[in-house]
């Protein structure tokens, strides 16, 4: 793991890199310098549109402008893009499958001092509940560029997950390569699996380190897309190793843990703990503190991974 970069300010260098596709617009809700459209806008003001605090209608604009050939990417708070905009781009951007790329940022607890009404851990639920719509919650900042790239190039609605934390890079492997619904191994591992999303990848990762000092050998699975999920890849970890973590800076309820047990549950079998957010609202705080205060912090994992290995002894998460 290197240089801490958060998903958002990584996601606005990338949009600006590929905005030389004239067919790429960017729409935005008043907050262009926090979700970083802000730098498409100044490289392209032409198509840069400034929608005001209305989410809804700004999605509306996208689906027109996306049946006239364009690919527009919205952005919103991912509390406001999933939560105001959800029936815009139900019935507007997915029913009619339109290209359109809704970019939800400052994501789960880590939006810190913002608190419960800005802190959004329900979004991967509404957003994967959606008939036809791709969701995505990219790890680090270098997944973030290979995830805007690709998203430009699939043709369908996509809702990328991004925070506003600087997180560790994780996926600075040579070998590296990004694709939807594809997980990327980050470290092999016999014991157990521990696959985790966005920020969670690299405590994932500490969590490892930590196990493997212990004797517990973890394989780590970077899961960015979570639908479509990589069910390959799940029921590997499922039949190689007997058991799985997932790890998720959202609800535990209909997020990363609920797709991966649904996916187990139906063909094989084996112990899952989830690590996320339990069914609770945030709170106001320190976005490092919240994270550690709501169990979403390398220790958790670990004590989740020895609740699957040795079920008899009693652990606490």
């Amino acid at each position: 793991m290197s240089e801490k970069i958060a998903t958002r300010h990584a996601y606005g260098e990338s949009l600006a890199e590929i905005g030389d596709d004239p067919r790429i617009v960017a729409l935005d809700t008043d907050v262009s310098t926090c979700t970083m459209s802000v730098i498409f806008g100044k490289k392209y003001p032409d198509r840069f549109f400034n929608c005001g605090i209305a989410e809804a209608n700004m999605i509306g604009m996208a689906a027109g402008l996306s049946t006239f050939g364009y690919i527009p990417f919205v952005h919103a708070f991912a509390m406001f893009m999933a939560g105001r905009g959800y029936d815009q781009i139900r019935n507007s951007v997915c029913y009619p499958r339109l290209n359109v790329k809704c970019v939800g940022t400052h994501a789960g607890l880590s939006v810190g001092e913002d608190g419960a009404t800005h802190q959004c851990v329900e979004d991967i639920a509404l957003m994967r509940a959606i008939p036809g719509m791709t969701v995505i919650c990219p790890a680090d900042a270098k997944e973030t560029k290979a995830a805007t790239k690709a998203i430009a190039e699939y043709k369908g609605p996509v809702y990328l997950r991004l925070g506003r934390l600087a997180v560790d890079t994780v996926t600075d492997m040579e070998d590296y390569t990004f694709e939807i619904g594809k997980a990327v191994r980050l470290r092999q591992g016999e014991d157990i699996t521990i696959i985790a999303v966005g920020l969670m990848a690299a405590e994932a990762l500490k969590a490892a380190d930590i196990l493997e000092r212990e004797g517990i050998s973890a394989r780590v699975l970077d899961m960015h897309t979570i639908k479509p999920l990589d069910e390959e890849e799940v029921l590997k970890a499922a039949r190689e190793t007997g058991g799985i973590v997932t790890a998720e800076e959202h609800n535990i309820l209909g997020g990363l843990g609920s797709a991966v047990s649904e996916v187990v549950a139906g063909t094989c079998p084996v112990p899952i703990q989830r690590i996320g957010v339990q069914d609770t609202f945030g709170r106001s705080g320190n976005a490092l503190e919240l994270l550690k205060q709501y169990h979403l912090c390398a220790e958790d994992i670990c004590l989740a991974v020895k609740k699957v290995l040795f079920p008899k002894d009693r652990y606490k998460i």
